[in-house]
């Protein structure tokens, strides 16, 4: 086990160098010039020898390859960069968004698995019933429906009508708990619903199996009670596909977050990566997409790990 997590830690570097590379490569092909993002296309009042002491400035006018070593030697020293549209330091415009961001998602996933394990189950449980059919077709709401759409749903009726709940801004969970969640409340509900689809199925697939299986059938001849067979024998079980499908979530719930910060106009990193986009600065989006890459990588490191938590069969040579 030691083995296999030293060998996958040192992976993580050489994938995100891959990927923030192949990024690198992709946004200096796009059409459009930073230099213009930052002044405004529109702006005619700069002269030319400006731009150009600017570009040198930037290190626009070397060649990709080399501007990509400029910062991966950056990296190596814990320097992110600064960005191109206000010179502040990547590093801490990150980490001044990254808490609203990490309030989103792990409020998300928690939603996700709350509603997806249980609703899973019992319509496993409940096969061919009503409750197993609306199940499945709550399950296939939340992977067909796209989340800007279930958001402008949300707005439009907890915001518009019911002027219940507020349509925008943020606030620590540490700093009012209430307004917290109240303010968290549309886009966790979202994110959370949308994601839960998934795992409602591959719950109720799993415990279908795990439910046909001998050591379940002797736990009932043994005189166990349906709730003991179920979560103690069946369900246990049944985590290991479950378990990999929410560390897969993570990739969706990174992406749910770009569309959600920006619907609802949360100061966080999905947000963040949108404006560096539109704004061609590349510091600022290598940052956020090493940070999304790192973030998965760990992920899917502790994914695999649990699988030895939760069947102690599993080994890793």
């Amino acid at each position: 086990m030691t083995t296999y997590i030293v060998r996958r830690i040192l992976q993580m570097p050489v994938v995100a160098l891959m990927v923030t590379f192949a990024l690198f490569i992709i946004m200096h092909m796009l059409p459009g010039d930073p230099i213009y993002a930052m002044i405004g296309e529109s702006e005619t009042s700069i002269d030319e020898e400006a731009i150009a002491e600017l570009r040198k400035e930037l290190g626009l006018n070397d060649p990709v390859i080399i501007q990509y070593l400029d910062w991966t030697g950056d990296l190596a020293r814990g320097d992110l960069g600064r960005s191109f549209r206000d010179r502040a330091l990547v590093r801490d415009a990150i980490t001044d968004r990254l808490p609203v961001t990490i309030q989103l998602g792990l409020l998300s996933l928690l939603v996700a698995i709350c509603v997806g394990v249980p609703a899973g189950t019992i319509a496993a449980v409940k096969r061919n019933s009503p409750i197993d059919a609306a199940v499945t077709l709550f399950a296939m709401f939340g992977i067909a429906v796209p989340n800007f759409w279930f958001s402008m749903m949300l707005i439009w009726v907890f915001v518009v009508e019911l002027g219940w709940l507020p349509a925008s801004g943020f606030v620590g969970i540490w700093t009012d708990p209430v307004e917290a969640l109240r303010h968290m409340a549309l886009p966790v509900t979202t994110l959370g619903l949308t994601l839960s689809g998934s795992i409602m199925r591959y719950t109720r697939s799993s415990v279908l199996e795990t439910l046909h299986q001998d050591y379940v059938r002797t736990a009932r001849a043994k005189g166990l009670n349906q709730r003991t067979v179920i979560v103690r024998h069946a369900l246990r079980n049944s985590l290991l596909p479950v378990a990999t499908i929410i560390g897969l979530q993570l990739g969706s719930l990174l992406a749910g977050s770009i569309i959600i910060e920006s619907m609802f106009a949360l100061p966080g990193i999905g947000r963040l990566a949108i404006q560096s986009i539109n704004g061609r600065d590349y510091p600022m989006l290598q940052g956020v997409v090493l940070l999304f890459t790192v973030t998965v990588l760990v992920v899917n490191l502790i994914t695999d790990i649990s699988y030895a938590v939760l069947d102690p069969r599993i080994r890793y040579s």
